[in-house]
């Protein structure tokens, strides 16, 4: 789909279809000043038949408006102006591109982003609605047969035409259109991954995935670390989970070259459960489906060195995925066991389905070897952290306030956002083994936190946080089933406050 951005009035350009914004409770609902009066008349003459009134999802598709030099008119409610925020403007964009796919337009230009929203600039008003509008026709058919096509398919949007307010902002608009596609580059690859069934999408898949990824661009490369590698560093916890599946355990890694050699990487690090059966600690029927998107950090690392790639990004970034596949079986993990991680600590397993912070706790010690400014795990880690936040924020846990501090204010401006929880000593005595230096679960008790600390045990060398997007990256069951993307928007708004 092409982008760009123009000024201007709207009832001298020709377009498939123009759209403007529509207020509710207000003598003139149609916000657009630009609007010739004759032209503002009809609209608002037709909006009082009353087929909208301007709330937030009552749009409104209308043709052969007199004066207006367009075959359509899309007038979308934006809800109270007085009560016009970043969310209410996300949601009016998706309603828009909702519209939009629903009809045979091609071409469009659009005059929401010209609406005045406080604390946000144009380029980001742009880079939201390029990031929502593409991604609202995302489809994951690929495993479909062939269905039979209509003789007459409808026409699909090629083209949006951005308008804003102050032509000194072009430069910024453009720029943002183009962080925009590569967000959506990294989604697409975040979702694919997450969405293909995990017969195909097994460690090995991961690891070509990222070797191909790598050949795509000059900056990338790629490494990927087998069994008998594994053996070698003594990643005993990593191999443990693995050591049931018939696919055997991988740790890839990608670095991306943006900077000089002195500057200390960015590290990310994903959790690549490619399915989770939660191996002789089996879960139920029910518990396990779903379960093929354990490996949405794993995807996501992938999508954030795509994104930096696209965009060129001036920093260095270093992805480690640590992939395996949990399954139960005669070679699988047992309760009671105990396995030594390359850190050197020793782990008693009383729980062989709490296999992310196992495989996640060699790949973090690993990563002292990149000599890291940050490092960021990125994990469905935890049922709990489900329970605690729902949905709609994932869990945040650090031993860096600042860094929290940066992905908080992050969250926030992307919309993708993250809710900070403890990490304290209370915490960290729930895992003390008699057998071992700790065990790898507790009891019921502050689930997501106690995993948490699990994981600080292994990342004293290194500014850390961990992200538990159990609730966001993914919705399990449902007619929504499938990947979000998320945390790229979070990621990615910190990688470009990193360059700034």
């Amino acid at each position: 789909m092409d982008f760009n951005i123009k000024s201007g009035q709207p009832e001298k350009r020709h377009t498939d279809c123009l759209i403007l914004p529509v207020f509710e409770s207000v003598k003139s609902p149609i916000i657009n000043t630009k609007l010739e009066k004759s032209c503002r008349e009809a609209l608002t003459n037709i909006l009082k038949l009353g087929d909208t009134n301007g709330k937030v999802g009552q749009n409104l598709l209308l043709h052969n408006i007199p004066g207006i030099n367009s075959d359509r008119v899309l007038l979308v409610g934006c809800g109270k102006e007085s009560e016009f925020n970043d969310k209410v403007f996300r949601e009016v964009i998706q309603k828009m591109a909702t519209s939009l796919n629903n009809t045979g337009v091609r071409e469009a230009i659009c005059y929401l982003t010209e609406i005045p929203l406080k604390d946000y600039d144009s380029a980001w008003k742009i880079q939201q609605a390029v990031m929502i509008t593409v991604s609202s026709r995302y489809k994951f058919e690929q495993f479909k047969s062939n269905q039979d096509k209509s003789k007459n398919p409808r026409q699909e949007l090629k083209k949006i035409t951005w308008i804003i307010n102050n032509p000194r902002e072009t430069g910024k608009a453009e720029q943002a259109i183009k962080i925009g596609l590569a967000l959506c580059a990294g989604l697409q690859i975040i979702k694919d991954l997450a969405n293909t069934p995990p017969n195909v999408c097994h460690p090995d898949y991961l690891a070509k995935f990222a070797l191909k990824l790598a050949k795509s661009y000059k900056a990338i490369s790629a490494a990927v670390l087998e069994r008998k590698d594994l053996q070698a560093l003594k990643m005993g916890a990593l191999l443990s989970v693995g050591q049931g599946s018939a696919q055997p355990p991988k740790l890839i890694t990608l670095e991306y070259r943006g900077a000089a050699k002195s500057q200390a990487p960015l590290v990310f690090v994903g959790k690549g459960i490619t399915f989770d059966t939660g191996g002789n600690s089996l879960k139920s029927p029910s518990g396990m489906i779903g379960m093929k998107f354990d490996m949405c950090g794993a995807a996501t690392v992938l999508g954030i060195i795509k994104f930096a790639a696209e965009l060129n990004l001036p920093l260095n970034i270093v992805g480690v995925i640590a992939a395996a596949e949990n399954m139960p079986g005669g070679s699988a993990s047992r309760p009671d066991d105990i396995v030594t991680t390359m850190s050197g600590l020793t782990v008693e397993i009383l729980n062989t389905d709490a296999e992310g912070r196992l495989v996640l706790c060699d790949a973090l010690t690993y990563c002292e070897r990149f000599k890291p400014e940050v490092v960021i795990d990125m994990a469905t880690l935890t049922g709990a952290c489900v329970v605690a936040l729902g949905n709609f924020h994932s869990g945040l846990f650090t031993n860096y306030q600042p860094l929290a501090n940066d992905l908080l204010n992050a969250g926030i401006v992307s919309g993708d956002k993250c809710w900070q929880l403890p990490l304290t000593d209370e915490y960290q005595r729930l895992l003390d083994s008699n057998v071992a230096d700790l065990a790898n679960v507790a009891g019921p008790e502050g689930g997501s936190i106690v995993a948490a600390c699990y994981l600080s045990r292994f990342t004293k060398n290194y500014h850390w946080a961990h992200l538990d997007i159990a609730g966001t990256a993914c919705r399990y069951t449902g007619k929504d089933r499938g990947a979000t993307g998320q945390p790229l928007p979070l990621i990615a708004e910190y990688l470009l406050n990193k360059c700034k």
